[in-house]
């Protein structure tokens, strides 16, 4: 059994999990999953602006929990890579600092991407030790937080 098999290709939990199968790339999910994840935050920003985004990420994290709780329990896995509905909901973070500047954009992706994976103090912490579906996506969060940050400087510093 492939490891989608058991939790349904075309079921919306893994649709959503996966974020539309790009968690299912060969090569580097996570960076897959980010990059998935800019168009639907751009547009999310720029059809309702910056408080459609800001609504549309704990409503991303709240399915977000819920859809990688169902793929866990359905494949028996603890935090498979494929999962990557936990970097759409970090990702979408600093772009809502970033609004509809592509070079912010771009700031937002490498920063929040160099968090995921540098997971310095206290998200690799989390990484450790919050379990389940809830302890996947909160670590992403914080390191949205920080790429936010990283942004809104860069942000200041542009003018």
């Amino acid at each position: 059994m492939t490891k989608t098999a058991a939790a349904g290709k075309f079921q919306l939990t893994t649709i959503i999990a996966t974020w539309f199968w790009s968690g299912l790339s060969p090569r580097a999910p996570g960076t897959a999953g980010s990059l998935a994840a800019l168009p639907f935050g751009i547009g999310i920003f720029w059809l309702g602006g910056p408080n459609a985004l800001a609504i549309a990420i704990p409503i991303i994290f709240v399915i977000g929990t819920w859809a990688t709780n169902v793929y866990l329990v359905e494949t028996g896995k603890s935090d498979p890579g494929e999962v990557v509905v936990d970097e759409v909901a970090g990702q979408w973070v600093p772009l809502l600092i970033a609004g509809m500047n592509p070079v912010l954009w771009a700031a937002s992706f490498l920063f929040f991407r160099l968090f995921d994976i540098w997971k310095p103090w206290p998200i690799r912490w989390m990484d450790r030790s919050l379990k389940g579906a809830f302890g996947v996506m909160a670590d992403d969060m914080v390191a949205g937080l920080f790429a936010a940050v990283c942004v809104y400087i860069l942000k200041q510093v542009m003018g």
